[in-house]
């Protein structure tokens, strides 16, 4: 093979390696990462979803983590980065425990569903700690937020 058709051949290749290096990463976005709380407890299971904020003009895929023992991080195994600027967090906290003469087929407890906040998340890494009113048990999931939001 001639030495410009093997330079193309190798151009061509070191391209495509490229582009499923960058296309394929898995989990695309900024890293958001912190703590989640309802009643001062750590929340032991459930789900954060980070959705970009049409209403202020932010748009791009969602970004989602599961909640482990009060902490979620996007980056972790099954997560989803988030975009930046403005977004609107959701979450759905659950206890392992199954609610007192629960049927044999129910092994955990809903905590809370649909609580909302929103947030402007900066740069590759963000921290949004969540702390969680003790009222939206009560059936009132859209609460005025107390997030805190560490650069």
């Amino acid at each position: 093979m001639p030495r410009s058709a093997r330079s193309t051949a190798g151009s061509i290749a070191l391209v495509f390696l490229c582009g499923l290096a960058i296309g394929c990463g898995g989990n695309s976005g900024g890293r958001v990462s912190g703590k989640v709380t309802f009643k001062g407890q750590p929340v032991p299971a459930g789900k954060v979803y980070i959705t970009p904020d049409s209403s202020q003009g932010n748009s791009g895929q969602t970004g989602f983590a599961d909640i482990k023992d009060g902490a979620y991080d996007t980056a972790a195994p099954g997560g989803q980065g988030a975009v930046t600027g403005p977004v609107v967090i959701k979450v759905d906290g659950t206890s392992p425990t199954p609610p007192p003469g629960a049927a044999p087929d129910v092994t955990s407890t809903l905590l809370f569903s649909g609580y909302e906040l929103k947030a402007e998340l900066s740069g590759s890494a963000t921290v949004q700690d969540i702390d969680v009113p003790a009222d939206v048990a009560k059936g009132s999931p859209q609460q005025p937020a107390r997030a805190v939001v560490v650069p």
